[in-house]
């Protein structure tokens, strides 16, 4: 006879992307203000972000916000960026930029900084990080 009965899930059968799974692998809200704040902080020191840095305001307090807001629910958890700022479309958001793959790479790169300093599993910082192309993308404007 086959147990069909529904298992209770373990973290090796979630998949990141699924529910909360990968809000969870973040570490919630104080793991990801945690990787927002080493992502600015490399965006403010590393020489390949120069550009990018020169897009945001000289206060990044609002700018660290936004970003810790919206990626706690884009990796599934509570929807904070809209419940303070409203709904955001990506494009849409970032149109008065000019942003080509030069900068796309940038902000990439920052990220990768930031999740390198995370105590995250491999597969989850590498989940993160193939993830957070589809958004970097979304955001360039042109070539």
């Amino acid at each position: 006879m086959t147990d069909t009965s529904p298992q209770t899930p373990t973290s090796e059968t979630l998949r990141y992307g699924h529910q909360d799974t990968s809000y969870k692998a973040a570490g919630e809200f104080e793991g990801i203000k945690q990787l927002v704040d080493h992502f600015y902080d490399a965006m403010e020191t590393l020489p390949e972000a120069k550009t990018i840095r020169e897009m945001h305001p000289v206060d990044l307090t609002e700018s660290r916000d936004k970003l810790t807001r919206f990626l706690c629910g884009w990796l599934g958890g509570p929807k904070l960026f809209s419940e303070k700022y409203g709904s955001i479309r990506i494009p849409v958001a970032h149109r008065h930029l000019e942003i080509g793959p030069a900068e796309r790479d940038a902000w990439l790169l920052c990220m990768k900084v930031a999740a390198d300093k995370q105590d995250y599993a491999k597969d989850f910082k590498d989940y993160l990080l193939k993830q957070l192309y589809v958004p970097a993308e979304r955001s360039r404007n042109r070539d």
